[in-house]
């Protein structure tokens, strides 16, 4: 798997959710199963902070990560701009980037 580029837009005060398929290079399904997965965001790659982001794999035989974020977090980060990448472990203990990108967290108008 080569490292993806995707750039995310983070509603503060909403939950959030994405989805990623993972395919071979003979565009086949990247089988994950037993894999685990961490997200963070951070304001800049070398701060000392970061917002974990949940990741789960929903169909791990089709390749399909999720990423997630809970209201009650994303109402605790201010509106700007951050980095993010997903890290994977495979069965075997290696470690993998598989995307990475900018985030934009919207402030938000509406609360509850």
């Amino acid at each position: 798997m080569s490292v993806r580029v995707v750039n995310l837009v983070i509603p503060q005060g909403a939950d959030y959710e994405n989805s990623f398929l993972f395919e071979n290079f003979n565009n086949s399904p990247s089988n994950l199963t037993g894999y685990s997965g961490i997200c963070q965001l951070k304001k800049h790659p070398s701060s000392r902070t970061s917002v974990g982001i949940a990741v789960s794999f929903p169909n791990p035989m089709l390749g399909q990560i999720r990423i997630s974020l809970a209201s009650t977090i994303s109402s605790n980060i201010k509106s700007g701009k951050y980095v993010y990448d997903i890290l994977l472990t495979d069965t075997f203990g290696i470690k993998t980037r598989v995307v990475e990108g900018i985030v934009t967290v919207t402030a938000g108008v509406s609360t509850s």
